[in-house]
C-alpha cells in the first residue's frame, strides 16, 4: 500500500472505534488516509482524533466553501486509489444501490471512479432484513466489494451477522482491492450456469441452475486479485464486473471456450453441464401430430471436468462440483476420483433445500485429505470462503485473514 491514496468513509455505529485502528494500520503501511465522517459517525468518534491519526484534513461538509473551492467533492472521490467504507451501516448501503446523495459521503461513493470497498456493520435483524438483502446483491452486481460482516455477539445483546470484520481482513480486503491480492498473476478459469441442448430451433433440455455460485466465486476470486476467464451458460444471473466473459450455450461449445481459455492455474467447473444432447435435433420446429411424439436420441456430451484434469496443461488445482439428491458424502466422493480433479464441492439440491436456483448453499469440500461439512449461508459467503481455501492451496493465503484468525 506503499504511497497508495485511500479514502476513508467512516459511518455512524458503535463499530466506527475501529476505524481509529484501520487508519493507524493503513498509514503504518504506507497509505495516506483521506478520512470522510458522516455526521452520525461524530457520534461514536470525534473529527479530531480521526485528524490526528490520518494526519489529514477530516472532511464532513458538502457545502463546505473551502473544500469546495480548493478541491471539490468531486475530485476528492476521484483522487484516491480506493474508496473504503467502515463501517457501512445499512443507511449507507441503501444510498449507495439507490443512487442517493444527500450528503458529503453518498455524494463521493456516487461520484468515484474508483473501486469501493465495504465492511457492512449493523444489528443482526437489519442485515438480515430482505431489504438489505437486496442492497447488497445490486451493489455486488454493480462491483462494490465486501469484506464481512461477521458473525458474534454485539453491543444491541444480540447474537449473529452483523459484526464489521476485523481491521486485519479488512486490511487484506484493500490489498486485494489494489491489485495487491494473494491472487494476483494467477489466471482462473470458471464455468456456471447450466448448458441448453437443443431439440428444434425453439425448445431445449436443460436444467435448474441460476448460475449464482459460478457468478459468485468469479467475483471473490477477483477480488482476491486473480485474472479471470468466466465462461457461462444461459444464466439467470448477470455474470459479475472485471472478467472476461465468454458466453454459451451447449456443452460442446462449453468445451471449446475451455480449451481455449487454457493453460491456467486454477480451473473452477461450477457449470452444471448437460450430460447428454440430443444427437438428432431438428433443424425446424417439430410439429405436434396427435398419438405421436418425435423420437429423440440422445448422445453423450464431453466430460468438460475429467478432460481438463487430465489435459496436458492441467491447471494447479482443478475443483469441480456435484449436485446431489441422495447419498450426498458418497458420490461426491466418487466424483473426485472418478474426474480425477484435487476437490469436489457437493450439496444437496433436492426440491426442499431449495438450493438449486435459491440464493444460498450448504455445501461439501471433499479434497485427498478429508472432507468437512460447511453450514448453509449465502452463496456470496460460500464464494469468497472457497476462494480463500483455494488461494491458500496455491500457496497464496491472505496475510490479514491469517492474522485476524
Amino acid at each position: 500500500m506503499q504511497g497508495r491514496r485511500i479514502l476513508l468513509v467512516i459511518g455512524g455505529g458503535i463499530a466506527a472505534f475501529k476505524a481509529l485502528d484501520l487508519v493507524r494500520r493503513l498509514r503504518e503501511r504506507g497509505a495516506e488516509v483521506v478520512p470522510v465522517l458522516t455526521r452520525a459517525a461524530e457520534e461514536f468518534v470525534t473529527p479530531l482524533s480521526v485528524s490526528a491519526l490520518a494526519a489529514h484534513k477530516v472532511h464532513r461538509d458538502l457545502f463546505d466553501l473551502t473544500d469546495e473551492a480548493e478541491m471539490g467533492h468531486i475530485e476528492l472521490s476521484r483522487s484516491a486509489d480506493l474508496v473504503v467504507v467502515a463501517p457501512a451501516t445499512a443507511n449507507l448501503m441503501g444510498k449507495m444501490a439507490q443512487g442517493l446523495a444527500d450528503d458529503l459521503a453518498s455524494t463521493l461513493l456516487l461520484a468515484t471512479d474508483k473501486r469501493v470497498l465495504l465492511a457492512p456493520a449493523m444489528n443482526v435483524r437489519m442485515w438480515e432484513h430482505p431489504a438489505t438483502r437486496r442492497n447488497e446483491a445490486l451493489l455486488r452486481h454493480d462491483g462494490v466489494l465486501f469484506v464481512g460482516p461477521d458473525e458474534g455477539p454485539m453491543a444491541c445483546g444480540e447474537f449473529g451477522a452483523g459484526r464489521m470484520a476485523e481491521v486485519p481482513a479488512i486490511l487484506a480486503a484493500a490489498e486485494a482491492a489494489l491489485g495487491d491480492g494473494p491472487l494476483r498473476g494467477v489466471r482462473a478459469v470458471v464455468t456456471s450456469g447450466p448448458t441448453h441442448e437443443p431439440i428444434d430451433p425453439v425448445r431445449y433440455v436443460a436444467n435448474r441452475s441460476s448460475g449464482a455460485q459460478g457468478a459468485a466465486l468469479a467475483a471473490a476470486l477477483r477480488d482476491l486479485g486473480a485474472t479471470v476467464v468466466f465462461v457461462t451458460g444461459p444464466a439467470a444471473v448477470p455474470p459479475p464486473s472485471g472478467v472476461e466473459v465468454r458466453r454459451v450455450e451447449t456443452a460442446r461449445e462449453m468445451m471449446a471456450a475451455v480449451r481455449q481459455a487454457l493453460p491456467a492455474d486454477l480451473f473452477v467447473g461450477a457449470a452444471a453441464v448437460a450430460d447428454w444432447h440430443v444427437e438428432n435435433a431438428a433443424g425446424r420446429k417439430l410439429k405436434k401430430e396427435r398419438g405421436a411424439m418425435p423420437p429423440l436420441r440422445f448422445a453423450e456430451n464431453p466430460d468438460i471436468l475429467r478432460a481438463v484434469a487430465s489435459g496436458a496443461d492441467r491447471p494447479g488445482l482443478v475443483v469441480g462440483f456435484a449436485a446431489e439428491t441422495d447419498d450426498l458424502a458418497a458420490n461426491a466422493e466418487a466424483k473426485r476420483l472418478r474426474k480425477g480433479c484435487d476437490w469436489i464441492v457437493a450439496n444437496d439440491v433436492s426440491p426442499a433445500t431449495g438450493i438449486m436456483g435459491g440464493a444460498e448453499n450448504a455445501v461439501r469440500l471433499v479434497t485427498a485429505e478429508g472432507a468437512e461439512d460447511w453450514p448453509r449461508m449465502p452463496k456470496g459467503e460460500v464464494a469468497r470462503r472457497l476462494a480463500e481455501r483455494m488461494a491458500a492451496a496455491l500457496g497464496r493465503p491472505l496475510r490479514g485473514a491469517e492474522a485476524a484468525e
